[in-house]
């Protein structure tokens, strides 16, 4: 049952990507059945960062939503006269993270990494606790940034691909390990597909 739900994973997880690389909107709704499935696996597996990075996951692809169909805060008068000229309603555009959110999001990783390593350590039996602690930590952060449509949001999933491609070939997730290897081959050309794309502030 697990290897079964691991492969129908990998297929989500493969549109997904797809979906992500085309900065596709419908990228959300793959964002919402994949890591319902992958509950399932990560915890069978162990991998209990994981399994509450994916519950994570699931509200974040909400939040992703809303944010690429109706614009953040400071982006909604760019949405709203970009509607008014084209006679459309807009997505929000690709752009480049500001600098300001740089200090606070390394700040975030840190603690993040920190405490759900000693979660791990202190209350699970987890073999991984540092990988994985790491992984999640800076997958918290890629899907905030990708949920505001930063384009180095890639940067962030280039890291956790190629760590999770390994880190799931220790705990013989070979399917998910492919998955992540061509994951982290894709971001790579995913990075540069939205800087093509992006639309500067």
């Amino acid at each position: 049952m697990e290897q079964a739900l691991e492969i129908i994973g990998t297929l989500v997880g493969l549109l997904y990507l797809w979906l992500e690389y085309r900065a596709s909107i419908y990228l959300w709704i793959a964002g919402i059945v994949m890591p319902a499935i992958y509950l399932f696996v990560y915890y069978e597996a162990g991998l209990y960062a994981d399994f509450g990075i994916n519950v994570y996951y699931l509200c974040a692809a909400l939040y992703g939503w809303t944010m690429w169909k109706y614009g953040g805060f400071v982006r909604k008068k760019i949405l709203r006269k970009k509607a008014e000229e084209s006679g459309k309603e807009e997505e929000l555009p690709i752009t480049r993270m500001p600098l300001r959110h740089l200090l606070p999001l390394t700040v975030i990783f840190a603690v993040t990494f920190v405490l759900i390593a000693w979660i791990l350590i202190r209350f699970t039996d987890s073999t991984v606790p540092w990988l994985d602690s790491f992984t999640t930590a800076m997958s918290i952060i890629g899907m905030w940034m990708l949920a505001r449509k930063y384009v180095e949001q890639w940067w962030a999933w280039i890291v956790v691909d190629a760590v999770s491609a390994g880190l799931y070939v220790y705990k013989g997730l070979d399917f998910t390990a492919g998955l992540y290897a061509f994951y982290t081959i894709i971001a790579i050309f995913g990075y540069f597909k939205w800087k093509r794309m992006i639309s500067e502030l």
